[in-house]
C-alpha cells in the first residue's frame, strides 16, 4: 500500500510538473538550432526561439539561454546576442573567442544596438511575445561561429543539458533531437536552400516550478448582490507581508521606489490577499438578449509593470462574444468544438501597458456577451469564470461557496438587512 501511494503520489506530481495545461495542451518554447555553413574548425549556426505558447509571453528582463557543450567548443563570435561570461580564453592567441565556458549563458541585445551587431528576429531585451497574442513578435533569434567542434554531420557532437529562464524559473528542456534540415527562401523568395543540419530543443513550462504561491488572485461581485467576494487571505502566501506597504505611507514619496531590484523581489501594497495583481470580475448588467461584465486588472506591486499583458479566461459563454469595448480578444479554441476560452490583451500603445501599483496601476474593459437561452443562468455561480489566467499563470480564484448568490436563493438566515426590514414591515401591518 505505501508503495501504490508513494508512486501516485509521484505521478501526481510529475504530471503537474511536466506542465501539462488543458487550455493550451500543445504549449512550448521550441530552439531550433541550424547549421549554415561550415568553417575550417567548426561551423556557422542560427538559433532561433519560437514561443508555442498561447497566452505566455517572456517579459523583461528577457530569456536567458544555456547549455552544456559535448566536446571543447568555443563561440568565436555572435551576432543578435551574447554570451553573459567570456571565460577562461588564455590557451589562445591572436584571435580571442567570443566565450570559452564549457557551459555558456547567452542573453539577448537590447534594442538600438549597433547595426553589424543585430541579426533577424534579435535586439529585443529578450522579451518575446506569446503566440496567441502577436505571433509575429513571438520569436528571437541569433548567429554564432562555433569552433573546434565537428566539420561534418558526423563529427558534430549536439550540446546538452538546454535550460531556460524567462525570466525566472519554470522552463525544463528536454535533450536536442536531430530533425529534418530547416528550408530557407532567399530574399527574392525564387530558390529555396536548406541547413546542412539541424536539431531542437523543446522547453515547457510548469507554475510548480517556477513558484510555490500563485501570483494573483480572483474577485467577484454582481449587481444583484452587495456582496464582493475577496480571494482567500494569504492567497500569494504571506512571505512579503512584514514588509508591504500601506496606500497611504509616506514612503510612497521616495524617490526610486518603483526601480527593479537585481532579486526581483517584489514590494507590495498591503491587502489581505497579499498578491501582486487581482483580477475583478464585475457581472454588471442583465438585458433580454444580452448581459455585460466589467474586467478590471490591478497591480499591487510598486516594483513592477507588466507590459504585453496577457489575460486568460474560462467561462461557456465566450463562445458568443458580441464586442469587447478596451481591449483586445481572441477566442482560443484548444479543443476544436469547445469555444469557452478568451484571451484578453491591452490595445497597442494604450492599454498594454500595466503600470505598477499606484493611481495608474490598473487596466479595465467591459465585455457584452450574448444569452444563449438553453444554458445562461445567475445561479449557482455561472456568471463567473472558471479559470483566469494572468501573464500564463493561473490566479486563485474565490471558494465556490462565497460567489454572489441571487436574492431569492439566500438562507433564511442570512438575508440582507435591508430586506429583513422589509419582511418585518410587512408582517407588523398584517398583525396590526
Amino acid at each position: 500500500m505505501r508503495f501504490v501511494i508513494s508512486a501516485f503520489t509521484f505521478l501526481v506530481l510529475f504530471s503537474y510538473g511536466a506542465a501539462y495545461d488543458p487550455l493550451d495542451p500543445n504549449e512550448n518554447i521550441t530552439i531550433k538550432w541550424d547549421i549554415i555553413s561550415w568553417t575550417p574548425d567548426g561551423y556557422e549556426a542560427v538559433v532561433t526561439m519560437h514561443n508555442y505558447q498561447m497566452f505566455r509571453h517572456i517579459i523583461s528582463p528577457g530569456w536567458s539561454l544555456g547549455w552544456t557543450w559535448a566536446k571543447k567548443e568555443v563561440m568565436w563570435s555572435m551576432v543578435g546576442a551574447q554570451a553573459t561570461e567570456q571565460g577562461d580564453c588564455s590557451k589562445f592567441k591572436g584571435n580571442i573567442p567570443h566565450c570559452c565556458k564549457k557551459t555558456p549563458t547567452v542573453v539577448d541585445l537590447l534594442p538600438n544596438v549597433p547595426y553589424n551587431q543585430q541579426f533577424t528576429n534579435c535586439c529585443k531585451g529578450g522579451v518575446v511575445s506569446s503566440w496567441g497574442q502577436y505571433p509575429a513578435n513571438a520569436v528571437s533569434a541569433f548567429q554564432s561561429s562555433v569552433g573546434l567542434a565537428g566539420t561534418l554531420n558526423k563529427t558534430v557532437k549536439l550540446p546538452k543539458n538546454f535550460t531556460l529562464l524567462g525570466p525566472g524559473p519554470g522552463y525544463t528542456c528536454g535533450p536536442a533531437k536531430i530533425v529534418p534540415s530547416t528550408s530557407f527562401l532567399t530574399p527574392d523568395r525564387r530558390r529555396k536552400t536548406q541547413a546542412l543540419m539541424t536539431w531542437n530543443v523543446t522547453c515547457t513550462y510548469s507554475q510548480f516550478l517556477a513558484r510555490k504561491n500563485p501570483n494573483c488572485c480572483v474577485s467577484f461581485s454582481s449587481f444583484y448582490n452587495e456582496t464582493i467576494t475577496h480571494g482567500p487571505t494569504c492567497a500569494c502566501g504571506c512571505q512579503n507581508r512584514n514588509n508591504c506597504v500601506k496606500s497611504d505611507s509616506k514612503i510612497l514619496s521616495t524617490v526610486g521606489l518603483n526601480t527593479p531590484r537585481k532579486d526581483n523581489a517584489p514590494l507590495l501594497q498591503c491587502t489581505h490577499h497579499m498578491c501582486p495583481v487581482r483580477v475583478h470580475w464585475h457581472v454588471k448588467v442583465n438585458y433580454k438578449d444580452y448581459w455585460r461584465v466589467k474586467i478590471a486588472i490591478t497591480n499591487f506591486n510598486y516594483r513592477m509593470n507588466y507590459s504585453l499583458w496577457t489575460l486568460t479566461v474560462q467561462h461557456p459563454n465566450l463562445n458568443n462574444v458580441t464586442q469587447v469595448f478596451s481591449f483586445d480578444y481572441k477566442s482560443l479554441v484548444p479543443y476544436g468544438s469547445i469555444n469557452d476560452t478568451g484571451l484578453f490583451h491591452g490595445m497597442k500603445y494604450y492599454n498594454d501597458l500595466l503600470m505598477e501599483a499606484g493611481p495608474h496601476g490598473n487596466v479595465q474593459s467591459e465585455v457584452l456577451l450574448q444569452k444563449d437561452k438553453n444554458t445562461f443562468t445567475f445561479k449557482q455561480g455561472w456568471a463567473f469564470p472558471q479559470k483566469v489566467y494572468f501573464n500564463g499563470d493561473e490566479c486563485m480564484l474565490p471558494p465556490p461557496d462565497t460567489y454572489p448568490f441571487l436574492p431569492n436563493s439566500v438562507p433564511p438566515n442570512q438575508l440582507p438587512i435591508p430586506t429583513l426590514i422589509f419582511v418585518l414591515l410587512i408582517l407588523s401591518i398584517a398583525i396590526w
